[in-house]
């Protein structure tokens, strides 16, 4: 497994790939790598010939409150974990090796990045399509890789891939959760115990939604909220940031569950801030 630290070297690497005709595969991530990590690099070993991992806290997507310096890092797992799957690249950037001095170039998403996570993160998504962009770039990978936890995020990536036409494929791949249903996240391990426990209120509310358009045949979408709301009020340490039933294509908010719906939930646990979705179909 090599380690790539600089842009010119992973350039270097990525053009020698496909000179000889390799099929390379990009999996992005910030570090603290888990199992849901871990399976969009099994899932890009599958399909490539190569499989690149990037490891980078990108502080362009934090705002000036957030947790950029007290994210969750620990390389040394990070790399025993990779090498054990067998990844032939990890390019771990130091933040002035991304953005430079003088640096000031930005994508802006527009009203996409705005609703959801991004009204309560302002600026949020246009730092995840620029750095995500700037590794499109550097890597020129044939296919990308990213967790369904991030919803927004995924529909935001494969956006800005069809309007600035670059030549990769989004491949969303499913969330992987704990036995008890918390989504795997590296913002999990801030939980203390007792907010652990708590923590499964948000796969919770999912589930009751699902249930209620399911089973109880509800397609409207208030009536679904204020039910998952309900239920989450229920339990002490959470407080909701948002509920919203949207199109899972362009995030619009839909009043009726027709056909396919994002179910997306942002919720405070303690001090910790939590995301987590499920797509549903009406039956």
């Amino acid at each position: 497994m090599r380690i790539v630290k600089t842009i010119k070297e992973m350039r270097e690497v990525s053009r020698w790939y496909r000179g000889e005709g390799k099929v390379m595969g990009l999996v992005p991530t910030m570090g603290a790598l888990h199992d849901g990590h871990l399976s969009l690099v099994r899932r890009a070993k599958e399909q490539n010939d190569r499989t690149i991992v990037s490891i980078f806290v990108n502080p362009e997507q934090f705002g000036p409150s957030e947790d950029f310096n007290t994210y969750p890092r620990d390389t040394d797992a990070d790399l025993e974990k990779l090498s054990g799957l067998q990844a032939d690249v990890v390019f771990m950037p130091e933040a002035r090796e991304v953005y430079p001095e003088g640096f000031s170039t930005l994508i802006e998403m527009g009203g996409i990045g705005q609703v959801l996570c991004g009204a309560s993160r302002p600026g949020h998504f246009n730092g995840v399509a620029t750095v995500v962009a700037k590794l499109f770039n550097i890597v020129i990978p044939r296919r990308s890789y990213f967790g369904q936890k991030d919803f927004q995020q995924t529909v935001i990536i494969q956006k800005f891939v069809r309007d600035l036409n670059f030549d990769t494929e989004v491949i969303v791949c499913p969330i992987v959760r704990e036995p008890d249903g918390l989504a795997m996240s590296s913002r999990n391990a801030y939980l203390n115990e007792e907010e652990r426990k708590a923590a499964v209120i948000l796969h919770k509310a999912l589930q009751l939604g699902e249930e209620l358009i399911h089973s109880r045949r509800i397609d409207d979408a208030s009536k679904v909220k204020k039910e998952m709301i309900a239920l989450i009020k229920k339990e002490p340490l959470a407080k909701l940031d948002y509920i919203d039933i949207v199109d899972p294509h362009n995030l619009d908010p839909v009043k009726r569950v027709i056909f396919a719906a994002a179910i997306c939930l942002a919720v405070n646990i303690g001090k910790t801030r939590l995301i987590d979705n499920i797509i549903v179909e009406r039956r």
